[in-house]
């Protein structure tokens, strides 16, 4: 039997430039009532970008709630209605002034499924070419290029903290060791 609840009641507690924090009362399974307090976002889109050389494109960012710089996948959120795919070519070329060829969707993840509604979606990007960097007036980044088998091992040291960009890489290393994509040279 599928587990579920039922939403009774609901109010927005908060509604934010990038979230809503919503506070819904809901009936369990077991009969009981809680609540539940959910985090609703747009959705975000990473891309595992690599160049002819077989190097990763990663961007070093200083990530606010961690007070550090953190090296990650380019990424970014949804803006309204925009596709994933859309989405994830107009961040590739924001962030890394390149775009791709070559974009297809290697998977999804739940960042955080207990509180918070957020899906990113994971796209795998080659036949890069040159662009113009479009950073948004309050991002600030650096474009570092790691060989691809290196960036694997930097995940598999703990390196990478950045839980999308370490998902990212480990499918896309996945999915090119059977043979789904071409490993550049």
């Amino acid at each position: 039997m599928p587990h579920t609840e039922k939403k009774l009641a609901g109010e927005t507690v908060y509604s934010g430039k990038i979230l809503r924090l919503e506070r819904d009362q809901v009936l369990l399974e077991n009969g009981h009532q809680t609540v539940r307090e959910v985090v609703r976002h747009n959705g975000a889109v990473c891309i595992v970008a690599v160049d002819e050389k077989d190097n990763l494109l990663l961007v070093r960012q200083y990530r606010y709630p961690y007070a550090q710089e953190i090296l990650e996948l380019p990424a970014g959120k949804r803006d309204g209605d925009e596709t994933p795919e859309t989405c994830g070519r107009r961040e590739l070329e924001e962030e890394t002034a390149c775009t791709a060829a070559h974009f297809e969707k290697i998977g999804a993840l739940y960042t955080t499924p207990a509180f918070c509604d957020e899906t990113i979606h994971i796209f795998y990007a080659w036949g890069l070419g040159p662009s113009s960097q479009h950073l948004d007036d309050d991002e600030f980044l650096t474009v570092e290029k790691v060989p691809f088998a290196q960036a694997v091992k930097m995940v598999l040291a703990g390196e990478i903290p950045d839980a999308k960009t370490q998902t990212g890489i480990l499918l896309a290393h996945q999915l090119r060791e059977g043979g789904r994509f071409p490993k550049q040279s």
